[in-house]
């Protein structure tokens, strides 16, 4: 991604913000494939009155990204981009589960660190594959992701399809806030970190 479509999804992200003045609204850090971009942007349009976005993640830009310190590259995604969001929201698209930059932006939201304390996590499905499993969901976030013998939640974070309303997303981005107490013994992080992306069909 370059870094004008970055700034761009910034720019979009704070001027659906400033539509409102709540101040209940939650930080969310906002994990994507670059492939989505397009879909990311209608989505902060509808949706990003209901919380606070960070959009701008790790790129191949990044000096620090070839580091082989892996907690030297968590801590400087935790503070250079996720800062002091409390909640990431990763949107699916059909490749996302491929990026390795979505993988490292859910370690570091799932760890604490000398700044801050974890993160809320939720995935959304993008309108391309609302509905849908054909797309694999991210590894880590899946580890995440666990349901119970009658198919309720019963894990760290939560999955969705796109929402119907700004309610529901409303409702959803502060389950994932409260989880950050609430179900934090239930954080799965102990997969090796991605270390490249994978071909995507």
């Amino acid at each position: 991604m370059s870094n004008w479509q970055q700034q761009r999804l910034q720019d979009v992200a704070l001027k659906a913000a400033a539509r409102t003045n709540d101040r209940s609204r939650h930080k969310v850090f906002v994990s994507y494939h670059a492939a989505d971009t397009a879909e990311v942007e209608e989505f902060l349009n509808k949706f990003g009155t209901e919380f606070i976005a960070k959009t701008v993640g790790v790129t191949d830009e990044d000096d620090f990204i070839d580091s082989e310190d892996t907690g030297y590259i968590m801590d400087k995604i935790r503070t250079k981009y996720l800062g002091d969001s409390t909640v990431t929201l990763v949107l699916l698209g059909s490749c996302t589960w491929a990026r390795r930059y979505v993988d490292w932006e859910v370690y570091s939201s799932l760890r604490n660190s000398k700044h801050s304390t974890v993160n809320g996590l939720l995935a959304v499905q993008l309108p391309s594959i609302s509905g849908t499993s054909s797309a694999p969901l991210q590894a880590r976030v899946n580890d995440n992701i666990q349901r119970g013998p009658n198919g309720e939640d019963i894990g760290y974070a939560r999955y969705y399809v796109h929402p119907s309303s700004r309610t529901s997303l409303r409702g959803w981005i502060e389950d994932a806030f409260r989880a950050r107490t609430a179900r934090t013994s239930l954080i799965v992080n102990t997969r090796t970190r991605r270390q490249r992306s994978a071909t995507c069909p």
